[in-house]
């Protein structure tokens, strides 16, 4: 794995991999689980619950796939879907997500939401979490606490973020978050610093430095949690219970 690119090839590909590939010119980053047979758990955002028109909603169709039936697979009122790799990937590349880094190798990273200090679990665990959250779901979309990068990170640790408001444990959300952080708070000292690249290069450490104190396997806020627990943990129900509730509310004589 190079520090400016984490690209592999199909063929090195292994079953439990965190694997993300770029959308919309590398602005951002969709992330998943890679479970084998060409096959990826991923996390989207619904569209029910989107006010504007989302790139990864078209990964949840499965008549977009010629080649496998099954692709596109979800449960009513759940994000986690079952893709094909060429689905997921489209006409990007596949790159690994890596896990373990030291220090060094994490801040050397020109972006964020491509690794962390925190140790994958074995593959077999890893697989056995994404596919139980496909069948349970994993609660609401949220681009800064819940997203498709913390849907895979959990997958890959078993790790979540405590109760309370904040950035949650994907990297690229610490980077959206930081960069304009670091920004703002080096801004006093403009007065300090006679130039504008010393300005520049005071904002990029703070910068680097919140990503690294954000990142899932340095800060201190977070637990592991069994997958079967995850709900109540989180404060959401499966997928089928919430799909039940809501039958009932919609036909109260039939519920009776």
């Amino acid at each position: 794995m190079g520090l400016l690119t984490n690209i592999v090839g199909r063929s090195e590909l292994k079953p439990g991999d965190h694997i993300y590939t770029y959308r919309a010119a590398f602005a951002y980053s969709h992330h998943g689980i890679f479970v084998g047979g060409s096959k990826v758990v991923h996390f989207n955002r619904l569209q029910a619950f989107s006010d504007a028109a989302d790139d990864e909603i078209s990964d949840l169709s499965s008549s977009s796939c010629p080649t496998f039936p099954d692709c596109g697979f979800k449960l009513p009122n759940s994000g986690v879907v079952l893709s094909c790799l060429d689905c997921f990937i489209r006409d990007g590349s596949i790159h690994n997500f890596e896990y373990g880094v030291s220090p060094s190798v994490f801040l050397a990273k020109v972006r964020g939401g491509t690794c962390t200090r925190a140790v994958s679990d074995p593959p077999d665990t890893v697989i056995h979490r994404a596919m139980y959250l496909l069948q349970n779901g994993f609660g609401n979309y949220n681009v800064f606490r819940q997203n498709c990068e913390d849907f895979a990170l959990y997958c890959k640790t078993g790790l979540v973020t405590v109760d309370g408001p904040g950035v949650g444990s994907s990297g690229q959300a610490s980077s959206v978050i930081g960069a304009p952080l670091a920004a703002l708070l080096s801004s006093p000292l403009k007065l300090l610093i006679p130039s504008t690249v010393g300005v520049a290069t005071v904002t990029a450490g703070m910068h680097y430095v919140n990503r690294y104190a954000t990142d899932i396997g340095v800060r201190s806020d977070v637990i592991k949690v069994a997958v079967e627990n995850l709900a109540e943990k989180l404060g959401y129900g499966s997928s089928n219970e919430r799909t039940i509730l809501e039958y009932e509310a919609s036909n109260p004589e039939t519920a009776r």
